[in-house]
């Protein structure tokens, strides 16, 4: 497969593009939704044996949502120091220690984005959180324990990752 033309089709919170692809000598089109590159972690604190996890309105679902702390990659910026970012306005916390657990795309069907996921430690919350007022972020912090964490039954996938990578770390 062979991408011979690329053509903006939308500009604007994201971008759509609609490409000319050619295959075994047919060419057809197809919509790319350009998310860019994003961020996600699981944030445990340490102190108080508790997982931290972001409850917030997901224009996708178009419903509420508990999941790991996520964002996206702000030009500029390395994947580790958007997600230390991230937790400090979701969380109120800053980062003690930050380990890579998976890269993955979301949806590589029709979507470029590519998400980073990281296991984060962090001991002392400095500020509220709840997110960027300017970014209309309205963010409820939610605080589960291990157990709750395990029983706790999400729709979402780098969520679900983040679960399942806490689960083979018993073994």
């Amino acid at each position: 497969m062979e991408i011979k033309n690329r053509e903006t089709a939308y500009d604007g919170y994201f971008k759509i593009y609609k490409l000319t692809v050619e295959q075994e000598g047919q060419t057809f089109t197809r919509e790319q939704f350009d998310r860019g590159d994003a961020v996600a972690a699981l944030v445990y604190d340490s102190e108080q044996n508790k997982y931290i996890l972001a409850k917030q309105f997901r224009v996708g679902s178009e419903t509420e949502l508990v999941e790991v702390v996520a964002g996206m990659v702000d030009e500029g910026e390395e994947p580790e120091q958007s997600i230390e970012r991230e937790i400090e306005e979701e969380t109120g916390y800053k980062v003690d220690k930050l380990k890579h657990l998976h890269t993955f795309y979301s949806s590589p069907g029709g979507t470029t984005e590519r998400v980073m996921l990281y296991y984060a430690e962090v001991s002392h919350q400095h500020q509220d959180g709840g997110g960027n007022g300017h970014e209309n972020e309205h963010i409820e912090i939610i605080r589960l324990s291990p157990e709750e964490l395990d029983q706790l039954q999400s729709p979402d996938a780098k969520t679900i990752i983040a679960q399942q990578w806490v689960k083979l770390q018993k073994r």
